[in-house]
């Protein structure tokens, strides 16, 4: 029974980010008049479908992903439609185009502010400090000297605001060293030097150091307020710094996570309530907005992409040209996601 529950909130979370994604797409499209073919939530083979005045709403037989198809796309099928070329996408203004895309992401953040906020308000939010408020017995940084009431200010050169800046940094730093930890004690900043406790082997090996830090709750509208600011520019930090990481080679491919690993993550989180799945929907959304803000075809920060080297050259990139640009990157795209849920599979086992 857990496994359907764990499948139904999981389409429930997807199904709702992947909603609001492409409901920005869709408004936007139709502020500016540009025709729209297909409003899909779901990919593959159609289960519902219903046609209004000009675009079919359909839900799809795979319950990962969705589109919004506008006439532009796909030039062949506007001709033999005879879609008027002033509602195509492509006859659109540099600022039309730039709305429809942009706010696909922007549906995504202001979903998970409205989330995060909800979340504070009902549940409580918390301090986010970065306080150390115990360490684990005979535990790496228990031995390095830190102590309960240490504030972390620096990890690795890195400055640290809050408690996920800790759980970042640790993360991304290099287990197998030696790792700086800047605290202030007493108005007196001192350095301790802490390689984390290996626990495990292989490929299943984690490391520990041992900080405990628990947060301390807030509630109130202000508090709610504060929470969800700081909350929603913490994420962003760690998509700006996982993001970067990937490209230089800091974080491989095969850490990533897809639809299978995500779904995991959906059946840990469902453990612990409604706030717990809320939490993930927010992060989620974060996620997938800002990855599709990245200025690669097939994003929608692709489209962006060749907005401005429009604006550069003062002349409209090929359509044609274009959407074999974006449709190369997606079929890239599409065999990147096969290794990624091949990896998640592989470590389920």
């Amino acid at each position: 029974m857990s496994v359907i529950v764990n499948l139904l909130i999981f389409v429930l979370v997807l199904g709702v980010i992947v909603f609001i994604h492409e409901l920005g797409h869709f408004t936007w499209a139709k502020l500016t008049g540009v025709y729209v073919y297909e409003f899909a939530l779901g990919m593959g083979p159609k289960l519902f479908s219903k046609k209004g005045k000009e675009t079919e709403y359909t839900i799809r037989a795979i319950p990962i992903g969705g589109f919004c198809q506008m006439a532009g796309e796909d030039l062949d099928d506007d001709d033999l439609k005879k879609i008027p070329k002033k509602k195509r996408l492509q006859n659109k203004t540099a600022w039309q185009r730039f709305l429809i895309m942009v706010f696909g992401p922007v549906n995504n953040f202001l979903l998970a502010i409205v989330l995060l906020f909800f979340i504070a308000l009902i549940w409580g939010g918390s301090t986010m400090s970065p306080t150390i408020t115990a360490l684990s017995d005979g535990s790496a940084a228990e031995k390095a000297g830190l102590l309960a009431g240490d504030k972390i200010v620096q990890i690795n050169r890195h400055k640290i605001s809050t408690s996920d800046d800790i759980s970042l940094y640790l993360a991304i730093a290099d287990p197998k060293v030696k790792n700086d930890i800047l605290i202030l004690r007493d108005n007196k900043e001192i350095l301790y030097q802490i390689k984390p406790d290996k626990i495990g082997s292989g490929d299943k090996a984690t490391y520990r150091y041992g900080i405990e830090i628990k947060q301390e709750k807030t509630r109130g509208l202000l508090a709610a307020c504060a929470y969800t600011y700081k909350k929603t520019k913490s994420i962003f930090k760690q998509m700006f710094i996982t993001v970067g990481y990937l490209f230089s080679g800091g974080i491989k491919v095969t850490q990533l996570s897809g639809p299978v690993g995500i779904y995991s993550i959906v059946g840990e989180q469902s453990k612990g309530g409604l706030a717990n799945i809320l939490y993930l929907t927010a992060f989620l959304s974060i996620n997938v907005g800002f990855i599709n803000l990245l200025p690669i075809p097939a994003f929608d920060g692709g489209h962006i992409l060749f907005i401005v080297i429009e604006k550069i050259k003062g002349s409209p990139v090929n359509p044609e040209l274009e959407n074999k640009i974006h449709m190369i990157f997606l079929i890239l795209l599409m065999l990147l996601m096969v290794v990624i849920t091949f990896n998640d599979i592989l470590r389920l086992f």
